[in-house]
């Protein structure tokens, strides 16, 4: 089982790459919550707002999650970070069977 963390511009982003992911199941669940982030860009310490997205999902998916999400993110080089995790078993359970 993974989550897949992403960073988006904002919650537009957030909310239309979550619903991407959702209608194709490739994600059985999907988190947002604001962020601030500071990054090297360009030579450049840059410092924004941000909206980060839990997609969680499987193994399985992940290679596909990535290319869906370059598909119609806005930013050059997306954070798409797969994160291994262990979910309570009913909880798993129910993440794979939305994800058919």
């Amino acid at each position: 089982m993974i989550v897949v963390y992403i960073t988006c511009r904002d919650s537009r982003e957030a909310k239309s790459i979550s619903n991407h992911l959702l209608k194709r199941r490739l994600a059985a669940c999907t988190n947002s919550f604001p962020v601030r982030s500071s990054f090297w860009w360009k030579g450049k310490l840059e410092d924004s707002k941000e909206v980060v997205v839990l997609a969680k999902s499987t193994e399985k998916k992940y290679t596909r999650i990535v290319s869906e999400v370059r598909k119609i993110h806005s930013y050059k080089i997306p954070c798409i970070m797969k994160i291994p995790v262990t979910f309570n078993k009913e909880y798993q359970n129910w993440i794979l069977s939305e994800l058919v």
